[in-house]
């Protein structure tokens, strides 16, 4: 019983499934002596406020990157 995950922000249910199936595809790709149906896949999301990078929470440090990348 192979395990893949996924950690972080919350994602859309659409982005959940295409995680999934793309991942899942990947790494049956790569160690072709498992099939796909043996793996498991778990996702753990967490919401912004309880995620922090760079010593700040998840939503303040995204801001910082994108006003850096805008040159304010």
């Amino acid at each position: 019983m192979p395990v893949l995950s996924y950690e972080g922000p919350k994602l859309t249910k659409e982005q959940k499934e295409k995680l999934i199936k793309e991942m899942t595809e990947a790494a049956a790709r790569v160690i072709p002596d498992i099939p796909e149906q043996a793996y498991y896949f778990f996702v753990r999301e967490y919401e912004d406020e309880n995620v922090g990078v760079g010593g700040m929470p998840l939503r303040d440090y995204i801001k910082s990157v994108r006003e850096m990348g805008s040159g304010r």
